[in-house]
């Protein structure tokens, strides 16, 4: 298998790391830098993603949110004359196909970044390949925890979206101080009551367990958390297990496919308390609106915020790029945003290397994306500064909003009243901190 050289590695030689618009002059008997991808016309970035199978809702628009954002920068020329050239492979949801094809794209395609790579499995099997080989990344399409990094300079891995853990000790930390509960939805949690936890034995529901876990250590109601794991055939008996126990609140540590699962066992045992569930699950594709009942309100975490004149901005230069692009019937989409907004910040990268007419490399591009925070369209920042790996750690609470009769999931994207028929804010973005002292 052959090897790439990453301009980190001539650090063993005494070179200190780079800032963007820096220049530092190579040893000679340095190893030259090896970049990969780039042409004077062309940048070739590509992903793996599941386009077919039970995952194929999730990538499917997700990689038409990033080939829209692709088309409309070439369509302008591209940046510093380069156009984009994007190459994907269906994975399936499969870790050791999403590997493979991972490891063609570096070795064989030769892609200069890994744009929007793509769920629990294939990103948990290959972050020690990307960091082996300094390839960049940015995005992932999980917030597995693996991601999470402290202070880790010139490090290839790019997360935006929030990890998990942060994800769960957020949904604990709302379930037990905001007042959420009762006919009203405006009563505090009772004392001493119950919250049942119902998790995936995977990446994604362990991940998210574990900030649930710690949170409620911190907030002291470690012993008020009932955990139950679910595989295929046992959400009956684990919602069975939580309504015997009188639990007031429900957190579902999961993504889409089984998330649309546990709510349909819900429904059916009539175990009717509010939900908390990540932000992975803000999509109204996924929920049965036949089934809803306001006497088990959906809560969502988010880190996006539509609501406000700057993210409404945003989300309407989404939907005239997905149209204008053909793709209109994506444009109400949450996983077609989450391709957007990956796209739109490995660009900012790219823009940041021309601006600051610096040569296009893995490590100027890394430095570039280092330099100071990053605008995400439709809310919030994301800051790589002085090595952290941190995602997004700060999100708003939303609520699925149904008019019954109505599949919110049909209403026209062009229309203000989407963003009222799909979902209403009840908490804005807040960090943990912030929910823990209410």
């Amino acid at each position: 298998m052959k090897k790439l050289v990453l301009f980190a590695s001539v650090l063993l030689f005494g070179l200190a790391v780079i800032s963007c618009g820096e220049t530092t002059t190579v040893p000679t008997t340095a190893t030259p830098i090896v970049v990969q991808g780039v042409t004077a016309t062309t940048v070739k970035v590509g992903n793996t993603a599941a386009t077919s199978g039970a995952y194929a809702g999730v990538g499917v628009p997700f990689n038409e949110g990033i080939k829209a954002v692709f088309a409309q920068v070439n369509a302008a020329g591209g940046i510093d004359g380069r156009t984009i050239q994007f190459v994907t492979y269906d994975d399936t949801f499969n870790a050791a196909t999403g590997k493979g094809y991972t490891e063609d794209l570096i070795y064989t395609d030769e892609v200069f970044a890994l744009v929007g790579h793509f769920g629990t499995p294939t990103v948990g099997a290959t972050l020690d390949i990307i960091q082996e080989v300094g390839i960049p990344m940015v995005y992932a399409a999980t917030g597995i925890n693996a991601l999470y990094f402290f202070e880790s300079v010139g490090n290839p891995v790019m997360a935006v979206q929030p990890i998990y853990r942060t994800d769960g000790r957020i949904m604990a930390a709302r379930a037990v101080n905001e007042s959420l509960y009762g006919a009203n939805g405006d009563e505090a949690l009772a004392a001493g009551a119950k919250i049942g936890v119902i998790y995936t034995n995977d990446d994604v529901g362990l991940s998210i367990k574990a900030g649930i876990e710690e949170e409620a250590a911190i907030l002291g109601k470690t012993d008020d958390f009932i955990y139950q794991a679910i595989t295929a055939g046992t959400y009956n008996a684990a919602v069975t297990v939580l309504k015997t126990s009188g639990v007031a609140a429900v957190l579902l540590a999961m993504n889409q496919e089984p998330f649309g699962y546990a709510l349909t066992s819900m429904s059916n045992l009539s175990l009717n308390v509010p939900i908390f569930t990540s932000y992975v699950n803000a999509d109204v594709t996924y929920v049965d609106h036949l089934r809803y009942n306001a006497a088990r309100p959906i809560y969502t975490n988010a880190w996006l915020d539509l609501t406000t004149l700057e993210g409404y901005a945003g989300y309407t230069d989404f939907v005239a790029t997905m149209v204008a692009n053909g793709q209109a019937a994506y444009a109400a989409n949450s996983f077609a945003i989450a391709g957007y907004i990956a796209a739109t910040i490995f660009i900012e990268g790219l823009q940041r290397v021309a601006d600051a007419d610096l040569e296009l490399t893995w490590a100027n591009y890394i430095a570039c994306m280092e330099d100071g925070e990053i605008d995400v369209p439709m809310g919030g920042v994301v800051d790589f500064s002085n090595g952290h790996r941190w995602g997004i750690a700060a999100m708003s609470l939303l609520k699925y909003s149904f008019t019954l009769g109505d599949n919110p999931a049909t209403v026209d994207v062009t229309e203000t009243d989407f963003l009222v028929e799909a979902f209403t804010k009840v908490r804005e973005i807040e960090t943990i901190a912030e929910v823990e002292a209410k």
